[in-house]
């Protein structure tokens, strides 16, 4: 799978696009995904394993909390911070 750009359109289309073909659900990108319910920790791992892989970042610590997963622009948001402090 090839890395989508730096662009935070980009990292959102790409992430919106994982989490409606695993929910098969139609989102906002400001909707609360979990709270929505019928959401699993298997989802949440899954979710969590496609970020990494993705976008080649680390999530561990605290940016492990749910409030970094509930929305697709919070993760775009995770994405965004973790590669921008992935050289420093």
């Amino acid at each position: 799978m090839s890395v989508p750009t730096d662009r935070p359109t980009d990292v959102e289309a790409s992430i919106l696009a994982f989490v409606e073909a695993k929910t098969k659900t139609s989102w906002d990108l400001g909707a609360d995904i979990f709270r929505a319910g019928g959401l699993s920790s298997l989802f949440a791992m899954e979710l969590v394993v496609f970020l990494e892989k993705t976008f080649e970042i680390s999530i561990s610590g605290p940016d492990m909390r749910l409030e970094n997963f509930r929305t697709v622009t919070s993760m775009v948001e995770l994405v965004t911070r973790l590669r921008g402090t992935a050289g420093e």
